[in-house]
């Protein structure tokens, strides 16, 4: 059997002015997996990363666990995370209460992380209307479609027995647990948040199939002197 390996990438850069990077906790992350994995003998055969900053940069850390034939990473934009800024702003400005105005940047996590399930929650169920300043919105249909069509795509070209190391996001990660386990839709946002940084989920597939192995592991960081180190976002 082929196994697909997705990596969360590290911790991103919350309320910075670009969220799009690694913070100096989410490199160390990734180095602490890179090391890990160093320690246990994993090698990989090929290596791809969605477009997303955070996701090239952690897949630069993880380039030497991979095979020297495959290159550096391959680009797959099929494996960028969703745009949750214009789902929040459809959100504040459609369905949030008037007597709480809010809106981004949100520099509250627990604000924020509310705000953004209660906007997800209206994304899946297809309840944001999006204008044509909301730039960047994708239907809920589109990035399900566009994931697991990647997915496939990656099990069509890769053979049996053949490891494929994908840098990417906690909600491409969730609609590959719901390709796996045939999960509800309502489930995968639910999925989407226990995702941790820098965390492992493997796959196996062949014959037609694909099964779950391991989701959302973190070997390098339940260690003493490393728990603190742990965080969803």
């Amino acid at each position: 059997m082929g196994e697909l390996i997705f990596v969360r990438h590290g911790q991103a850069s919350f309320g910075a002015q670009s969220y799009d990077k690694l913070s100096p906790l989410g490199e160390e992350q990734v180095h602490l997996l890179a090391a890990h994995w160093r320690e246990t003998g994993e090698h990989f055969d090929h290596l791809y990363s969605g477009a997303l900053l955070r996701q090239r940069e952690t897949a630069q850390i993880l380039r030497p666990l991979v095979a020297e034939e495959a290159g550096s990473a391959r680009i797959h934009t099929g494996f960028n995370e969703y745009d949750g800024t214009p789902l929040i702003d459809i959100y504040l400005r459609d369905h949030h209460p008037a007597d709480e105005p809010l809106s981004l940047p949100i520099h509250d996590r627990t604000l924020f992380q509310r705000v953004f399930e209660g906007a997800t929650a209206r994304w899946i169920a297809g309840e944001l209307t999006p204008t044509s300043r909301d730039s960047g919105f994708e239907h809920w249909r589109d990035f399900q479609a566009r994931v697991h069509g990647a997915m496939d795509e990656l099990m069509a070209t890769h053979e049996d027995g053949e490891r494929v190391l994908v840098s990417t996001s906690g909600g491409v990660i969730a609609l590959a647990l719901q390709r796996a386990l045939a999960l509800p839709d309502s489930q995968v946002i639910a999925t989407n948040w226990m995702v941790n940084n820098s965390s492992v989920t493997r796959l196996r597939f062949g014959d037609g199939k694909v099964s779950l192995a391991q989701f959302n592991a973190l070997a390098h960081l339940e260690k003493p002197g490393l728990r603190d180190k742990i965080t969803f976002r």
